[in-house]
C-alpha cells in the first residue's frame, strides 16, 4: 500500500473531516462547492451521512479472534477490504493527476476504481495505472454511437465491470454550482474567469497545477464519430438528451459481456427490472445527493433492495460513507461492498494520489477496528444480527 507524506498521517488527518478540511483550504471555492455540494437545499445529502446513526451495533464481547478477514469479493473481483472508488465527474478539474492518480491509489490499496464518462483522462491510461480492478460508469452522453465505441474500449483495455448510471435523465439542480459559477469556469472566456481572480489569488497551488495540465480538459472517452472528443460544457446538457431506460440495457448487455451495474436504484421494484434487463449487479444511490432532493437515504433504501433482490444480484450502496463503521453497518444490512465518492475525492484534492492512498488507509483500519471491537472475524462472517436498524426498514422491504 502507498504511505501517505507525514504531513497526512495521524494526528494530522485522523479521519475523512480532516481531509475535507484540506481540500477547503487548497481548493478555489468554485470547486470545493462542486465536490462537496448537493441539490436545492441538500436534505439527501446531509441525511445520506445522519441516516448511519439511527443504525447502532451489537457486539459479542469476551471473543478471542487469532487474525481479521476483510476480503471480499464483488463483480467477480477479490478487494482487500469492501470499499470500491465510486466514479466522480471532473477529477482532472480537483487535481491534473485525477483518474490516474485515484486509479493508481485505489489499485496499491487492493480494491477498485470506477471511471466516470465526465473524464479528463483516457480509460487507456487510468487502467495501465491500476494494479487492480477498473471498472468504467457509462451516461449516453454523445449519442449511442460514442457510447459503443468507449464500452469497446473499455473491454480493450482491460476494464472489468460496467457501472450504468439510471438516475440522472437531466442534471439536478446542484445550487452551489449555480451561485459560485461553475458553469462559467468551465465554459467561458478570459473575462468570464475574473470573478474568480480573489479564489485564484489565495490558491495558488491548484492554479499552477490546473495551468501547467492546459486548463479545462475536454472529455478523452467521449469521442463523437467525426467531432472528437466533447467538451466539458456539453455535458448539461448532453444528459438531457442521453437519459437511460431499460431497453437500454439491452442493448448495452450485448455490448458489454462482464459484470453490469445499475447505479442509482432506490426501489425494490427498480432492482428487481434491472435484473431482468440484463444487470448482474445494482448500486443503491441517490447520486451522492446531487440528482433528486428529498429521495431516500442510500441506506434507508438498502434493506429493500437486499429484500428484493434475493440473492440474485450483487448489492453494492453509495452515499454518506466516512468512516470504516459506516461500511460495516451496510454489509451488515446486506450490501456486498460500498462506493465511496466524496471521501477519497476529499483525498485527492488534498494531496493528489498521496491523498486517496490516505482516504483508503483511514477507511480500512477503521473497519478493521470495527470487526475487532464486534468481536467479528471477517468481513464474510458479519449479517444482521450484528446491528439493530429501525423497524419500519424491514417492514418497507418485506422482511419479517
Amino acid at each position: 500500500m502507498i504511505r501517505a507524506p507525514r504531513s497526512l498521517q495521524s494526528p494530522r488527518v485522523v479521519n475523512i473531516d480532516d481531509l475535507r478540511r484540506r481540500a477547503r483550504r487548497r481548493l478555489p471555492r468554485v470547486v470545493f462547492d462542486y465536490v462537496d455540494g448537493g441539490a436545492d437545499d441538500e436534505i439527501t445529502l446531509r441525511e445520506n451521512c445522519r441516516v448511519f446513526q439511527d443504525v447502532t451495533f451489537r457486539p459479542r464481547q469476551a471473543v478471542a479472534i487469532p487474525s481479521y478477514d476483510l476480503r471480499t469479493r464483488v463483480l467477480g473481483s477479490e478487494i482487500s477490504f469492501p470499499a470500491v472508488l465510486a466514479p466522480i465527474g471532473y477529477l482532472r478539474l480537483i487535481h491534473p493527476g485525477g483518474e490516474i492518480d485515484a486509479a493508481r491509489a485505489a489499485g496499491a490499496a487492493g480494491t477498485m476504481f470506477v471511471q466516470s464518462t465526465i473524464s479528463g483522462h483516457p480509460l487507456e491510461h487510468t487502467r495501465a495505472a491500476s494494479a487492480g480492478p477498473v471498472g468504467y460508469q457509462l451516461y449516453l452522453v454523445g449519442g449511442r454511437a460514442a457510447s459503443e465505441a468507449a464500452i469497446e474500449r473499455a473491454r480493450q483495455a482491460g476494464f472489468s465491470a460496467l457501472f450504468v448510471t439510471v438516475d440522472t435523465p437531466v442534471a439536478g439542480l446542484r445550487e452551489r454550482d449555480f451561485r459560485g459559477g461553475m458553469r462559467e469556469l468551465l465554459s467561458g472566456g478570459l473575462a468570464a474567469k475574473l470573478r474568480f481572480l480573489p479564489q485564484f489569488v489565495t490558491r495558488p497551488r491548484w492554479v499552477a497545477g490546473f495551468l501547467r495540465d492546459g486548463g479545462i480538459p475536454k472529455l478523452a472517452n467521449v469521442v463523437r464519430p467525426g467531432e472528437g472528443p466533447m467538451t466539458l460544457v456539453d455535458v448539461v446538457g448532453a444528459l438531457a438528451r442521453s437519459a437511460i431506460t431499460w431497453e437500454d440495457f439491452r442493448w448495452i448487455r450485448q455490448a458489454w459481456t462482464g459484470p453490469l451495474v445499475a447505479k442509482g436504484v432506490l426501489t425494490g421494484d427498480d432492482a428487481r427490472r434491472a435484473i431482468d434487463a440484463g444487470a448482474t449487479a445494482v448500486a443503491v444511490s441517490n447520486h451522492g445527493g446531487r440528482q433528486l432532493d428529498g429521495s431516500a437515504a442510500a441506506l434507508r433504501a438498502l434493506p429493500e433492495v437486499v429484500a428484493a433482490v434475493n440473492g440474485q444480484a450483487d448489492v453494492l450502496v453509495d452515499g454518506g460513507i466516512r468512516r470504516g463503521s459506516d461500511i460495516v453497518k451496510a454489509i451488515c444490512l446486506g450490501a456486498r461492498a460500498v462506493l465511496v465518492g466524496r471521501a477519497y475525492a476529499y483525498g485527492l484534492a488534498a494531496a493528489g494520489q498521496a491523498g486517496v492512498a490516505r482516504a483508503l488507509e483511514i477507511l480500512r483500519a477503521d473497519v478493521e477496528r470495527t470487526l475487532r471491537l464486534l468481536g467479528c472475524p471477517s468481513i464474510a462472517a458479519l449479517d444482521a444480527s450484528y446491528v439493530e436498524a429501525p423497524a419500519a426498514w424491514h417492514r418497507a422491504s418485506g422482511a419479517p
